[in-house]
């Protein structure tokens, strides 16, 4: 025999094998206590406990799906849409204009069935919101609203929040102003004002059911 023959089996002893029978021990111990089947199923408690912690901390801090109850924000969302919401999004950046959130219901609104609702941020802290002509005017100046179907008016007539031309609804610091695109049946920041940024759940970003409405948004 070799020298190079001989030396194999040593290098081996050291190594890998020594990592190799110190497993096998442990798999026999586990198996010794358990038998087999016994250490499989601890395996996979082990397993399926961590799918478990990663979902969770997904659902709390990244993103969470929510279902639509209502047809507020047709024909962008419709009743038993399901969105997927970034919760990250407002520890990142600011809030913006246009952005369709999930917020906190506000306490004025007594609705335990529905603890969370979804609209789309039209003021931002410190803007003059005001209707006129079935259109919104932001300090000012008309919105540009291309996400909503032409011939769609907004108004406030029958609403607490009038906010015309010339006496608008000023937003808060902290506070944005939101509205359903459905805007002739969405009870909104007209009707229970502005509502705090920190009530902001996140920014929902996808349609992710009925798969036929799968869309970013």
């Amino acid at each position: 025999m070799s020298p190079a023959e001989d030396a194999g089996p040593a290098a081996t002893s050291e190594g890998p094998g020594r990592s190799g029978s110190g497993r096998a021990r442990r798999r026999s111990r586990l198996e010794g206590t358990f038998g087999p089947t016994g250490a499989t199923i601890i395996e996979w408690v082990g397993v399926i406990a961590i799918a478990i912690g990663l979902a969770l901390v997904v659902k709390v801090f990244l993103l969470q799906a929510f279902y639509i109850p209502s047809p507020s924000m047709y024909p962008t969302l419709k009743n038993g849409d399901r969105v997927l919401v970034n919760k990250l999004s407002y520890k990142l950046h600011d809030v913006n204009r246009g952005d369709i959130v999930v917020f906190e219901r506000p306490a004025s609104e007594a609705d335990s069935m529905i603890p969370d609702l979804i609209k789309r941020v039209i003021g931002l802290p410190g803007d003059a919101v005001a209707f006129s002509d079935g259109h919104v005017f932001i300090n000012g100046n008309q919105l540009a609203e291309p996400y909503l179907p032409a011939g769609v008016t907004t108004t406030s007539e029958f609403a607490p929040n009038h906010c015309t031309l010339e006496a608008p609804c000023v937003v808060p610091r902290g506070d944005v102003w939101v509205m359903g695109d459905n805007r002739s049946d969405s009870k909104d920041s007209r009707y229970f004002g502005p509502i705090p940024e920190s009530s902001i759940v996140g920014r929902a970003f996808v349609v992710v059911w009925p798969l036929s409405r799968l869309s970013g948004l």
